[in-house]
């Protein structure tokens, strides 16, 4: 079993989207027929992960999030090691950084 598909809820969409932007999500902006305007993006794995404003439904609460990310990869703000954050909505998420590939 892996995850296909993450959604997150929350009240502060742009925030939440320049902060997973920051740790090297690439979203695009979506719109299905008369929903509202989100965020998507995908990872390497296949697992398609949403930013949706709350509107009629509550912000995605407590949650504890982990990512693994190349030093080069989105996170080069973050030297190699576990990192632990916040987002803007308060959720831990934990980003474990690794060194850089060796270049070629």
């Amino acid at each position: 079993m892996h995850t296909t598909l993450t959604v997150l809820y929350t009240d502060r969409l742009e925030a939440c989207h320049a902060f997973y932007t920051g740790l090297g999500f690439d979203f695009v902006k979506e719109q299905h027929g008369d929903g509202p305007e989100h965020y998507a993006a995908q990872t390497q794995d296949g697992c398609v992960w949403e930013l949706y404003p709350s509107g009629r439904r509550p912000a995605t609460g407590r949650l504890r999030l982990g990512f693994t990310v190349r030093a080069a990869r989105g996170a080069s703000a973050y030297a190699p090691g576990q990192h632990r954050l916040t987002d803007p909505d308060g959720r831990t998420v934990i980003l474990s950084v690794l060194a850089a590939a060796p270049s070629s």
